[in-house]
């Protein structure tokens, strides 16, 4: 899934590789390098590289951990550069098995539940570079 992730074009057009992911798809591990694909007129990477190396992964998450019954959808999402990225920079997604039973709850109770994800994108040293906040429509295939 790696591979397929990584050389899917929209993705590969962000400069972005993911790492890792879990077996279980309740943890996923981003990489945005500084390289001539990334690096903006400035000399930094590009905000769209470190948006885009976000953007699809909490929703593809949540598709694979609920399974084939639920519908996820992106709602909304902002982020916040905090400093320039001048080195490779990385992410941590993780989704607690406490939260799958949450959503299915409350998707089962009313029909639909929102989340809202927060990820950081950080260097070597832990320095936050950017901050990202996405919200996910999840409702069940009817």
């Amino acid at each position: 899934m790696r591979w397929g992730f990584n050389w899917f074009p929209a993705y590969r057009g962000t400069g972005a590789r993911i790492t890792f992911i879990a077996d279980d798809w309740r943890e996923i591990r981003v990489r945005v390098p500084l390289s001539w694909r990334t690096r903006n007129y400035v000399g930094t990477i590009f905000g769209g590289s470190m948006y885009g190396a976000l953007d699809p992964v909490y929703m593809i998450m949540l598709i694979k951990l609920l399974g084939s019954g639920y519908v996820v959808w992106d709602k909304a999402a902002t982020i916040r550069f905090r400093k320039p990225g001048r080195e490779t920079l990385t992410a941590t997604f993780r989704i607690a098995p406490e939260e799958l039973a949450a959503i299915r709850s409350e998707v089962d109770h009313n029909g639909r539940a929102e989340r809202t994800y927060t990820v950081d994108l950080i260097n070597a040293a832990g320095e936050v570079h950017a901050t990202c906040e996405k919200v996910l429509s999840i409702r069940t295939k009817a």
